[in-house]
């Protein structure tokens, strides 16, 4: 008994700093950037749209705080909880710790038929809506993951499997250059901007949209726990305690595919969160069990891209830097210290 209070104590700890985390990040993000805003006015303009508050004077910043930097931040608590739900899934999938949307070329897959999608659009001025850009990442993420299943059934060994979704990845990124250079002068810097990865621009449209495919798909994982817990067991036992391996398998592709295509689709293709996340929260929990690293990346992926994207538009403001650039910098190790140690593991055996 004594265990068991001590394993939920320890597990409510590290849930209670994911979201401490989470909101300190949230509030800096809110005041920081090239125009600095006291944390007072911020909390003004929040009083305001609740009604408890008379609306600000025509010198405040409610504008930037609940028309740029509030937009730009939900997005990023979204869309990295995607990111890092979706790197997990892949991860229990393949059972390999360093499969990601970004490494197997999932989201480069993505990118390709978004960019064919927008250069289309923006040629013959058409307007194109979320949901299409969503279908059109959707698809192409279901390309790659069928690319990457097909080499998954000939390649055993890690190294080869990395391999091949780095070279899809490669040539879906290479194309998707080639698209962007028929791009018009004028729409090529926001093009180039999001094939690289930025947050940048995001309305409370663009939040809506993502919620109304990321908060499903959320759900829809965290009812897949169980059978997660028995397949991580080796998918003979999961078929002893019934569960459907099959069907189980394909709701793991379909909805990892899923959350990583509604990322690529509005924020363009972000490294390394996939993959670093799901093993920070892991070490943190001290537990593997899905129901508890489910939440726990949801939360971890929010914290590390709302952080990231805070110093990707800070460090060197009013320049702002690709968010893919800054996740790389801190997700990089983690890939490494992976690597090294699954080598050092292996030659013990």
């Amino acid at each position: 008994m004594n265990r068991k209070r001590n394993g939920h104590l320890k597990y409510g700890l590290a849930f209670a700093a994911l979201l401490a985390l989470l909101l300190l990040f949230l509030g800096w993000s809110l005041c920081a950037g090239s125009v600095e805003i006291p944390l007072e006015e911020v909390a003004e303009v929040f009083a305001w749209k609740l009604g408890c508050a008379p609306a600000p004077g025509a010198s405040s910043a409610a504008g930037i705080v609940w028309e740029i930097r509030f937009p730009r931040a939900l997005a990023a608590i979204l869309l990295g909880g995607a990111l890092g739900l979706s790197g997990y899934l892949l991860q229990t999938f393949f059972r390999n710790p360093i499969a990601g949307p970004f490494v197997l070329g999932i989201s480069s897959g993505a990118k390709l038929l978004v960019a064919c999608l927008m250069v289309f659009s923006l040629g013959h001025a058409v307007r194109v809506t979320s949901a299409a850009m969503i279908l059109a990442a959707f698809a192409g993420a279901l390309a790659s993951m069928g690319l990457v299943l097909l080499m998954a059934g000939r390649v055993e060994q890690t190294a080869g499997l990395i391999l091949g979704g780095t070279m899809i990845g490669y040539i879906c990124s290479a194309v998707t250059d080639i698209v962007v250079t028929f791009a018009q002068d004028s729409n090529i810097v926001n093009l180039h901007n999001w094939s690289m990865g930025s947050f940048s621009g995001m309305t409370w449209a663009n939040v809506g949209a993502a919620a109304c495919v990321v908060l499903p798909a959320l759900a829809a994982a965290f009812l897949l726990s169980k059978p997660m817990a028995a397949y991580q067991m080796g998918e003979s036992y999961a078929r002893s305690v019934g569960v459907p391996v099959r069907a189980f398998s394909t709701a793991l592709v379909l909805l990892s595919s899923l959350l990583s295509a509604c990322v690529t689709a509005f924020a363009g293709p972000i490294s390394f969160v996939g993959i670093a996340v799901p093993h920070l929260v892991k070490n943190l929990l001290g537990s593997a069990k899905p129901l508890y690293v489910l939440p726990g990346c949801c939360l971890g992926g929010a914290a590390f891209c709302l952080l990231c994207d805070l110093i990707a538009r800070s460090l060197f403001a009013p320049t702002e830097l690709s968010i893919s650039s800054v996740t790389a910098v801190f997700g990089a190790p983690v890939v490494i210290w992976l690597l090294v140690r699954r080598q050092t593991q292996e030659g013990r055996e």
